[in-house]
């Protein structure tokens, strides 16, 4: 397995490099620019062209900013954040992020644990039925139009909660109070996914051979199904959990604009907007180094709940 996990990291540096290098040139060839957008000295101007090669062939302007880039220097925001280095603006940012995602995960275990159980359990029936369809229309619909929804009718036209996220610091009874919402709206489609994931596993395993054994043993559908089949079927949880995080991770972009959460999601969207490249390339830079570990960490916790799986096709 250690063999396979650094093969997996060189691959991920690789990977990395060429997403790095699309977003440079993407990026790059957008219509506008930071310094034309903004009526600045002429002097600033031209230490900001100069820094920044901006006149040079953008082959040239990709060498040096590869070679920054490479060596840990991420530069400094250009406009959202003037002259302050892209590493410290995510490095404040993330926790605010991570701790939106982190709160809508704990919320979507158990309920996507007790629909999928219960959907399982009761299978082709009406009740099944009903979840099945709830959980269809949850999936279909994108997390923004749960915000949106939740946002105008809980929050501006009852009033039940701010419209927007509390600028307190600390995580005070207020400021949870503001947060709900949005970890409702990224909840709602992980607690759908998940739940599907979780019936359809339970499905499987409450009609494999190992049940029709332990019953034969003198265990009870109950004592069979708790201590076989629910156990079993959680197995390749862990995995799905990750890939859950990144999922969410990814929706909340959007979610954190919608609240006002000055989190990634805002600092990308404006960074774009104000082609401010350096806090950009930053701010996809993190986004991708997480997408991709988490890729690793799914393939690796295979190998670690079921040893009977072999990492790199070898036995």
């Amino acid at each position: 397995m250690v063999r396979y996990t650094i093969q997996r990291l060189v691959l991920i540096a690789i990977t990395l490099v060429v997403i790095i290098s699309v977003s440079f040139i993407t990026l790059r060839m957008m219509p506008g620019s930071f310094i034309t957008n903004r009526n600045m000295p002429e002097d600033v101007r031209a230490v900001i062209e100069a820094k920044y090669h901006v006149n040079e062939p953008m082959i040239v302007q990709y060498t040096y900013f590869m070679k920054d880039f490479l060596s840990g220097d991420f530069g400094v925001s250009l406009a959202i954040q003037p002259k302050v280095p892209v590493f410290d603006i995510i490095k404040q940012k993330v926790p605010i992020t991570l701790q939106l995602n982190i709160f809508s995960l704990l919320l979507t275990i158990p309920f996507a644990a007790l629909f999928g159980i219960t959907a399982a359990l009761k299978k082709n029936t009406i009740i099944d039925h009903i979840i099945s369809v709830v959980v269809i229309v949850f999936i279909s619909v994108p997390s923004f139009v749960f915000a949106s929804l939740l946002q105008y009718n809980l929050a501006f036209k009852f009033g039940w909660f701010p419209i927007l996220l509390s600028t307190e610091r600390a995580l005070t009874l207020s400021k949870f109070h503001s947060m709900v919402l949005p970890i409702l709206a990224l909840t709602f489609g992980s607690v759908a996914g998940l739940t599907r994931y979780i019936r359809a596993e339970l499905a499987e395993a409450l009609n494999s051979d190992y049940m029709l054994l332990a019953k034969a043993k003198g265990l009870t559908q109950l004592q069979a199904t708790v201590r076989h089949a629910i156990r079993n079927s959680f197995v390749p949880l862990a995995a799905m959990i990750i890939s859950l995080f990144t999922s969410v991770l990814g929706g909340s972009l959007v979610i954190e604009k919608i609240f006002g959460i000055p989190g990634m999601g805002p600092v990308l969207i404006d960074s774009i907007n104000a082609k401010d490249h350096t806090l950009a390339m930053g701010v996809l830079f993190f986004y991708s180094v997480i997408g991709l570990l988490s890729t690793l960490l799914i393939d690796l916790s295979y190998g670690i709940i079921d040893p009977r799986i072999r990492m790199g096709g070898k036995k």
